[in-house]
């Protein structure tokens, strides 16, 4: 179901499934907020008013498989240098449950806030509306698509766990990628096993503790450490850290990573030949550049 709001209108309208419905006029004079349309509660991605804008402002992009398995090959580093100001939406300090495995996947979001009985009680409410689990990760082991991977923000070092082993399977199940938790994970024996051995989890910390957070935003926008990661985003990660990007990015990142790949594994051979100083080859010299340039 997709509901978009039309603000600021003589009488505004609401797009449910396509359809125009009636609703209430824009915003008051008093500056108050506008009354959602009834169902709005239910959709199935938490609104933002930052997403509605972004859109319908940035370039449409559709990241493939093959796309996405290129960037699994690719060293992190050589993905970096390609991001220009997206250089930045890097995050370090997770544990890896898979060491040596590199995840590539379109982020599906999630954001959990501590419990209290009243937020309790509201997100009970909005699960029952929605038809959803309110245990984020059991949506996304019925909603998860394949080459997701789940971005959750749970509080970072000091947070919580997102799941377990069996919440782990359900996802997993679902085709998706792996996982990204800014907080915790149950079961890291159960994680690091055979089972898992194509399903890395990178994780702030691993506990023994149940879940108890409640997720509050689904497919929004979040922050994960000292990055903000939007829906969609493309997510690449191994043990040195996490990258988040735009999807339309990807076509300009794999030319300049692949580009990057092989200037250095040609360098690589010009060392190996023993015949030129270091200094000359890493970076190459203006002449060893030109020769270069002109084999390529």
């Amino acid at each position: 179901m997709s509901i978009r709001i039309s603000l600021g209108l003589p009488a505004a309208a609401v797009l449910v499934g396509g359809v125009a419905m009636a609703q209430e006029p824009g915003p008051r004079s008093d500056g108050g907020d506008v009354a959602p349309p009834e169902g709005f509660r239910a959709n199935r991605s938490s609104y933002s008013a930052v997403m509605d804008v972004l859109r319908s402002t940035r370039p449409e992009a559709d990241v493939s498989d093959a796309d996405l398995a290129r960037l699994a090959e690719m060293q992190l580093e050589d993905i970096w240098r390609s991001l220009g100001d997206y250089r930045t939406n890097y995050v370090r300090g997770f544990r890896s449950t898979q060491p040596g495995r590199r995840v590539a996947g379109r982020a599906l979001t999630m954001r959990f806030l501590p419990p209290r009985p009243d937020f309790v009680a509201a997100i009970d409410q909005l699960a029952a509306e929605g038809d959803w689990d309110r245990r984020y990760y059991a949506r996304a082991s019925e909603e998860a698509r394949p080459g997701d991977v789940i971005v959750a923000e749970l509080g970072g070092a000091e947070g919580h766990v997102l799941f377990g082993g069996m919440g782990a399977l359900g996802i997993k199940l679902r085709g998706a990628a792996g996982v990204v938790i800014d907080g915790g994970s149950r079961d890291l024996a159960e994680l690091v096993g055979e089972t898992f051995a194509d399903f890395p989890v990178f994780a702030r910390f691993f506990d023994v503790t149940t879940t108890s957070w409640l997720g509050v935003a689904w497919n929004a926008p979040v922050r994960i450490g000292t990055a903000t990661v939007l829906p969609g985003d493309v997510v690449v990660a191994d043990e040195t850290g996490v990258l988040f990007f735009p999807p339309h990015l990807v076509g300009d990142v794999l030319r300049a990573a692949e580009d990057q790949a092989a200037l250095e594994e040609h360098e690589r051979g010009l060392l190996r030949s023993g015949g030129h100083r270091f200094r000359d080859v890493y970076p190459l010299s203006p002449a060893l550049r030109r020769e270069y340039e002109g084999r390529r």
